[in-house]
């Protein structure tokens, strides 16, 4: 990762020697754990599209926090649980339990160095459960504070995209591609840009009210959404937005890391 300037003291865990890291820890000190997947994007977006995505955003974010505290960003978790995408070739997938489990052991590796404050930066929508169980089995074991950031619930920057990709382009769309093409412009197989028209699109245009996702939805693999395994329209993607999308969500991050380090922890009881 390419270092970052800002006022906090940025470190990386791996690059820490055991003293070192038993120094800096006090009681404002945060640790930041991000957590991505390796899996199939379609034929236009790399397998380690959650991961480039993700590490970007974090760099992005830590070059605009405002505190002055010491952030500690561990290696990141590569692996995600990614069994909605295993009918492709390419995804490596965590079981829900083994997932829950290495969130839950390098959490008590954060707490047995005398850090109390860990955000779990997550970049693939898959994590989202396995995040919630393990975060409140680490607050129950060690009334840690553990804030759970997902930055595709982070509202996007207005007009950015049209509402109706926001809302059905949830793999490999214009969103993610937008992105890629700011982040690692490389990457992007541009001949196999498409439009991929979600189930849920389709159902939401029939009036159907319960889809994939919403405030009822149901279990989908990405296969039942489109046969591609990706939706949106990768069409409207341009690197512009992509940067964009890269600077505002990455804005709302630094936003969560600097107001983990205010957090008062005697609220924790």
């Amino acid at each position: 990762m390419t270092q970052p300037t800002s006022r906090a003291s940025i470190h990386y865990w791996q690059s820490l020697t055991a003293p070192e890291l038993a120094a800096l820890a006090d009681d404002t000190t945060v640790a930041v754990l991000p957590l991505a997947a390796i899996e199939q994007h379609g034929a236009h977006l790399p397998l380690s599209t959650d991961l480039e995505i993700g590490n970007g955003l974090l760099v992005a974010a830590l070059s605009r926090l405002e505190t002055s505290a010491s952030v500690v960003v561990l290696p990141p978790l590569v692996l995600g649980a990614s069994l909605e995408h295993t009918g492709f070739a390419g995804t490596l997938s965590l079981s829900p339990e083994a997932a829950i489990g290495v969130i839950e052991s390098l959490g008590d590796a954060v707490n047995r160095a005398g850090i109390r404050r860990l955000v779990l930066f997550n970049s693939h929508g898959g994590n989202k459960a396995v995040i919630d169980l393990a975060a409140l089995k680490l607050r129950a074991a060690h009334a840690m504070l553990v804030v759970k950031a997902n930055y595709f619930r982070f509202a996007p920057p207005a007009d950015a995209l049209p509402a109706e990709e926001l809302r059905h382009g949830l793999h490999g769309g214009a969103l993610e591609t937008a992105m890629m093409l700011h982040l690692a412009p490389e990457a992007v197989r541009r001949e196999h840009l498409v439009e991929a028209v979600s189930e849920g699109q389709t159902r939401a245009s029939a009036g159907a009210t319960l889809g994939p996702e919403g405030d009822a939805g149901y279990a989908w693999m990405a296969q039942d959404l489109h046969p591609s395994g990706v939706t949106g329209n990768a069409r409207l993607a341009d690197a512009d937005t992509g940067r964009r999308l890269v600077a505002h969500f990455a804005t709302r991050l630094a936003t969560v890391i600097d107001e983990t380090v205010a957090f008062d922890l005697t609220t924790l009881r």
